[in-house]
């Protein structure tokens, strides 16, 4: 029976060698999906940022150009003044 005992001895071979391919597969996928998260977050990152400076931006400018009121300006009644009707 040494055929089937080197036979078996291969086997055990070649079940390390498949992991062993299985493991760097493995790897070279969760860096691909950690590399894609990374970019992912520094890309929305930039665009929230991009987003947030324009908002500022126009409002900055709103300021400087905002809306005259037709309408006097009256000054606040005191609320212990009642008028009667």
């Amino acid at each position: 029976m040494p055929l089937f005992n080197s036979q078996q001895q291969h086997d055990r071979g070649i079940r390390w060698l498949g992991t062993g391919a299985t493991v760097v597969i493995e790897l070279l996928v969760l860096l691909a999906l950690a590399f894609a998260v990374v970019r992912y977050v520094e890309w929305s990152s930039d665009a929230a940022q991009a987003e947030f400076m324009s908002a500022t931006k126009s409002s900055a400018s709103d300021l400087n150009h905002l809306p005259v009121s037709s309408a006097p300006i009256q000054p606040e009644k005191d609320p212990t003044c009642r008028r009667e009707r």
